[in-house]
């Protein structure tokens, strides 16, 4: 910054810039506190994320083995048209909640898991291998919607904090250091106008 040419050395400007700083370092200071609880509140979903994710690729194997059974035994005709029996079909709502002032979803969902004489086919037509299938999918599906809601949160936290750090580095980087560089002018430029006008005044005197 051109200090020389854009800063007033002035009393007034002096004062301004002295609120400017204050300003700046208090901002810079809540924003530090914002990333550091942010950084947190991403371990904790970190872990989370690790373990749901891990749960829906046992769960995948689990439901992928329920079905290759069913078909097996009951034949893929019968399989596809129990699929298509099936009515009650799960009802998502979108919701959200604030994680130290970022906007991350909550997924409520119900009719997902059901119980057996809720799936909607005939259980007198079908074996037990069907009905395994189908709990094994809609268990798979629970935990997929879960961690769908995890990863989203994850994204946003990590976007946040991006963003929170760029604030903290251009405060604590540019915007302090500038503003002290030019507080600093001002008050050697009033120190030398003040020794000026006492040499000055001296020489008048004299």
């Amino acid at each position: 910054m051109a200090i020389k040419d854009n800063i007033k050395p002035t009393r007034s400007e002096l004062i301004e810039l002295k609120k400017k700083i204050k300003l700046s370092q208090s901002g810079h200071k809540l924003l530090k506190m914002k990333r550091d609880g942010l950084i947190l509140e991403l371990f904790a979903i970190l872990e989370k994320a690790r373990d749901v994710r891990a749960e829906v690729e046992k769960q995948f194997a689990i439901a992928s083995l329920k079905l290759a059974i069913a078909k097996s035994v009951e034949g893929i005709v019968v399989v596809k048209s129990t699929a298509f029996a099936l009515k009650d079909t799960p009802k998502l709502e979108l919701e959200s909640r604030n994680v130290m002032g970022v906007v991350v979803p909550k997924i409520d969902a119900s009719s997902v898991h059901k119980r057996l004489d809720e799936h909607g086919y005939g259980i007198i037509g079908t074996s037990s291998r069907i009905d395994e299938a189908v709990d094994a999918y809609e268990i798979l599906v629970e935990k997929v919607i879960l961690a769908a809601e995890i990863e989203t949160t994850m994204k946003k936290l990590l976007e946040d904090i991006e963003k929170t750090k760029r604030r903290v580095n251009a405060l604590e980087f540019k915007v302090i250091p500038e503003l002290t560089e030019a507080r600093d002018f001002i008050v050697l430029r009033l120190e030398e106008m003040e020794r000026e006008n006492t040499f000055r005044l001296k020489k008048i005197k004299g």
